[in-house]
């Protein structure tokens, strides 16, 4: 879901830095040193995850893994998402550095929104309601970047607009297996280390 250099247009370009500077700002700020190794190995696993992808018509799709930082995370998300996407641009030409603004904003947004709407749900409910956050959280992280990523490439042009629906269609299995995979993750975190969902 990485955005590549030469694509958008220099104000979509300035407006997503501007964006990502100020939520990278925030999450540097709250973040507390002694989760610093828990985001270390987040933006490790966000980095590895995201190196497997799989061909899904002209598009090539893989794991992002945006909701399950923004529910362990916050605002860490940021940073975390940072780090990870700017390695992939630098090692892997995925994306570019031009972009890298765009790109963190379109995975670390919706990872924060997630954490706000599920978060709570995550970390205080009971029962069935924590996986149940946690499902809503990868699906919806996985979602909400598809959409920020088709509206970045419709404001480039109208030749982007089929593109950008392919990015969407694409990712909808990408979204369940997301869902379930930090469905997974939560409860197993809620058993053996629930400090990490505090």
């Amino acid at each position: 879901m990485h955005i590549s250099e030469g694509v958008l247009h220099a104000p979509v370009l300035a407006a997503g830095a501007a964006l990502a500077a100020a939520g990278l700002g925030v999450g540097l700020k709250k973040m507390d040193h002694e989760r610093l190794p828990q985001t270390a190995i987040l933006a490790a696993a966000f980095f590895v995850a995201s190196l497997i992808s799989v061909p899904l018509g002209p598009a090539k799709v893989h794991l992002v893994l945006n909701g399950l930082l923004g529910i362990l995370l916050g605002w860490g998300a940021f940073p975390a998402l940072f780090v990870g996407l700017a390695l992939q641009a630098v090692l892997f030409q995925f994306g570019g550095l031009t972009t890298l603004g765009v790109n963190t904003f379109n995975m670390a947004f919706p990872a924060l929104v997630c954490s706000w709407f599920f978060g709570g749900l995550v970390k205080n409910g009971g029962g069935w309601r924590p996986a149940l956050g946690g499902f809503a959280a990868g699906f919806c992280a996985v979602l909400g970047s598809a959409l920020l990523v088709a509206f970045s490439l419709i404001s480039a042009g109208e030749e982007f607009t089929n593109m950008a629906r392919l990015i969407v269609l694409a990712h909808l299995p990408v979204m369940v297996i997301e869902g379930l995979l930090t469905a997974v993750v939560v409860g197993f975190l809620r058993r053996v280390r629930p400090a990490m969902l505090a």
